[in-house]
């Protein structure tokens, strides 16, 4: 680590005040070039340590740059994770409120809830899906606090992964039996299709994205515990939405999930 400890709780303040205020910031490393990977997840965490100290709960972890071609031009070699917290859910069908978030856009998710837990190192595919208790298709709205959408990856770690919303709905499904590499998406967007993909797009396999998670957190002495629900990374690419907007993903075999966006003046 490069940063100091005051410095890491200070910009664990900075970022989520951009967030509560909806105030969109520098990014952090235009300040701090010398912060490291260790720093980014060190403020992410303290984050989420200053949100459960105050009574915000953590219901679900995400992965975020689950696609190797991102993770190529991004010039990494694994995704980057981070959490969801209980005011960010919202159910299937809800107007959400343009008012509380800075630029938000939408990616459809294929989301696992366990039951038994995953504790890496070693954990893969077969792993995953024995221990998965159903999967369910998932919406993430991310709202990333940076001006302007500018960020690297460093800053995007600290600031939790741009997490913001999420909205789930559609049937809760066992995955076996269902090709989750195959499993088709639709996008629309005020009844217009603005991106489809397949569940191979998240690492070659959504459950990949779940065992990625597990053997990374075992390089912290952690496991994911049974019930853990993780939303496994965009399938699609990530749509700009405003007020007035109507989103609707489809699923192949698990339904769809929809959602408006809308101004707290409407």
């Amino acid at each position: 680590m490069n940063l100091s400890a005051a410095t890491i709780a200070e910009l664990a303040i900075h970022l989520e005040n951009a967030e509560l205020n909806r105030e969109a910031v520098a990014k952090i490393t235009d300040a701090h070039p010398d912060m490291d990977w260790e720093d980014a997840y060190a403020i992410q965490n303290t984050i989420r340590a200053n949100k459960e100290a105050r009574g915000v709960r953590i219901v679900g972890l995400k992965m975020g740059l689950t696609s190797f071609a991102k993770m190529k031009q991004m010039g990494v070699t694994e995704p980057i994770h981070g959490f969801i917290t209980d005011y960010g859910a919202c159910a299937d069908g809800s107007v959400i409120d343009v008012d509380r978030l800075i630029h938000p856009k939408v990616e459809a998710e294929i989301a696992f809830v366990l039951k038994h837990p995953l504790k890496g190192p070693g954990v893969h595919v077969g792993d995953v899906l024995a221990a998965t208790d159903f999967i369910l298709p998932a919406v993430e709205v991310i709202d990333s606090r940076y001006e302007h959408f500018r960020f690297d990856l460093k800053s995007v770690i600290a600031d939790n992964t741009s997490s913001a919303r999420f909205v789930t709905g559609g049937q809760a499904r066992s995955p076996l039996g269902i090709d989750l590499k195959c499993l088709g998406v639709v996008m629309e967007k005020n009844g217009e299709v603005v991106a489809t993909a397949a569940g191979a797009a998240v690492l070659g396999h959504p459950a990949q994205s779940v065992a990625m998670l597990a053997n990374m957190l075992a390089t912290q002495g952690k496991e994911l515990p049974a019930g853990t629900f993780i939303m496994t990374g965009g399938v699609t690419e990530a749509i700009a939405v405003a007020a007035g907007d109507q989103i609707t993903v489809r699923y192949q075999h698990l339904g769809s999930v929809s959602m408006r966006f809308a101004a707290k003046s409407e």
